[in-house]
């Protein structure tokens, strides 16, 4: 796989319940800097453990070892309420530092995302977005994913969230345009 430019210096690594209190402060922090978390959803957003015994979370680390950015894969079950089958997985909660946006952190957790459900024999990568992330939505279209309309979905009164989705046989950083085909 071509390594993407400018994030050459960045691991992506399983975490560790020793991660979970950065991955908090980390999630919460970048949600509510982006005015996308209301009081009721940051419980949710700092609950590293309940989320680790959903999805397989992965973070992104400066040489230094530091966080900059992490990410709840979903490989089975439905946590994430976006995937349709066994044949999908998903992610959810992508969250890079404030300071570390636009260096690649995002990207880089993305196509780990995009490998691991690869080798675990996935067929497609779903993901529901809100309306306002739109560098989220850059990211996603350049590394092939494409809307999904018809599975767009509301959790709550207010909040409007996108489907994306992109199937795995493709090499995600490959030139060339993708198309989803038809089916859920």
């Amino acid at each position: 796989m071509v390594e993407p430019a400018g994030i050459s210096a960045v691991v992506v690594r399983a975490a560790s319940p020793a991660d979970f209190p950065r991955i908090a402060e980390l999630t919460v922090g970048a949600y509510v800097d982006d005015g996308l978390a209301p009081a009721d959803y940051q419980p949710v957003l700092a609950d590293v453990a309940a989320r680790a015994e959903l999805a397989d979370l992965l973070v992104a680390c400066a040489d230094d070892g530091s966080i900059l950015g992490s990410v709840a894969l979903v490989l089975d079950g439905h946590f994430g309420e976006v995937t349709a089958g066994p044949e999908e997985a998903g992610f959810r909660m992508l969250a890079v530092d404030p300071g570390a946006r636009g260096r690649g952190v995002g990207e880089r957790l993305v196509l780990a995302c995009l490998e691991r459900a690869r080798v675990a024999g996935k067929r497609r990568m779903v993901l529901s977005t809100d309306t306002r992330m739109a560098a989220a939505h850059r990211l996603y279209e350049r590394l092939g994913f494409s809307r999904l309309p018809a599975r767009d979905w509301s959790p709550l009164p207010g909040v409007e969230l996108l489907v994306y989705a992109r199937p795995l046989n493709e090499d995600p950083l490959s030139p060339t345009p993708r198309t989803l085909g038809a089916g859920p």
